[in-house]
């Protein structure tokens, strides 16, 4: 029987949930692996004209929602600048160069091809394999923008805890929830563009507040499949008004503690770097990470860095 051919709007921004799977037995995604295709996905998103809205990186599959733009929204000038910070200032950028990447870097298939097929590389060579990876072609499905997009998105955050992972999807570092709390949303790699007028908010802070609330509430309706979340978790965080304490960023950051190779003073970083960089085939230079929360210190690693 032949494939039914994938749902695409090339006319307009659209939102797709996008959902792979991993051909192999088990659970062989480990976290390194996922902080790896994390990175990937930040890479290609700033390559790509697509938003990234929501993300859950699991053992066996992710799950991405992103907004993708038409051929006709870019101009040739952003096209230009975004192959030229891809591929470095020396690449030449004709017209047809560009007229050829402005169908690439909108198509939903181009980009997912790249990120499926970047980690199947890495993960080959990282466990002396060969051969594919992920198992069938990728799901997607269009996604309207204000409540069925935030549904989704709770729907998307909430792996984890279906999963029994984790008791708090914040608490996981590989879903968007997570990387909004954890890292302050780094490198603006989420957009929080919900289409949700019903919040009248425009203040970030406060619409990743009402939408982790929705979370919280969304997670604690027992649907029928895998675990709900614990409802004094979500009863002490109603009592909050579901604003993240300063204590508990503070705990969300401790994985510098005990991932980030050297860690203090900014000098004593460097310090303790240059003495053993050669153990690590590292580069002359690097720049130190501030652990925000905490002033004056440095961690060696940029954890959850983009892919280089």
């Amino acid at each position: 029987m032949p494939r039914i051919a994938r749902f695409i709007r090339d006319k307009q921004p659209t939102i797709y949930h996008i959902v792979s799977r991993t051909a192999l037995q088990g659970l062989p995604i480990k976290d390194k692996d996922n902080d790896f295709l994390l990175g990937l996905i930040k890479k290609l998103s700033a390559f790509y004209f697509v938003d990234v809205l929501g993300f859950a990186l699991l053992g066996n599959h992710f799950h991405l929602v992103i907004r993708i733009y038409p051929e006709s929204d870019p101009t040739d000038d952003e096209i230009r600048e975004r192959l030229q910070k891809y591929y470095g200032d020396g690449l030449k950028v004709t017209g047809l160069l560009i007229s050829d990447y402005r169908k690439r870097l909108t198509d939903l298939g181009a980009y997912v091809k790249d990120i499926k097929q970047g980690f199947t590389r890495y993960f080959n060579k990282k466990y002396g394999r060969r051969g594919f990876f992920w198992g069938d072609r990728f799901k997607s499905m269009i996604v309207q923008d204000g409540l069925s997009l935030v549904n989704l998105l709770a729907y998307v955050d909430l792996n984890p805890i279906r999963a029994g992972i984790v008791k708090k999807p914040e608490d996981y570092r590989w879903c968007s929830l997570g990387y909004h709390t954890q890292t302050g949303n780094k490198d603006g790699l989420l957009s929080i563009d919900f289409g949700m007028k019903e919040w009248n908010e425009f203040d970030p802070s406060e619409i990743v507040r009402k939408y982790r609330q929705f979370v919280y509430e969304t997670g604690a309706v027992d649907a029928g499949k895998g675990k709900v979340m614990d409802k004094k978790i979500v009863e002490k965080a109603r009592k909050k008004g579901y604003k993240v304490s300063r204590a508990e960023r503070f705990r969300y950051r401790c994985r510098y503690f005990t991932d980030s190779g050297i860690i203090g003073g900014k000098d004593f970083v460097q310090e303790v770097f240059d003495q053993v960089k050669h153990l690590l085939k590292s580069k002359d230079e690097r720049k130190f990470t501030p652990v925000k929360g905490v002033d004056g210190v440095f961690s060696m690693k940029r954890l959850m860095e983009v892919v280089e």
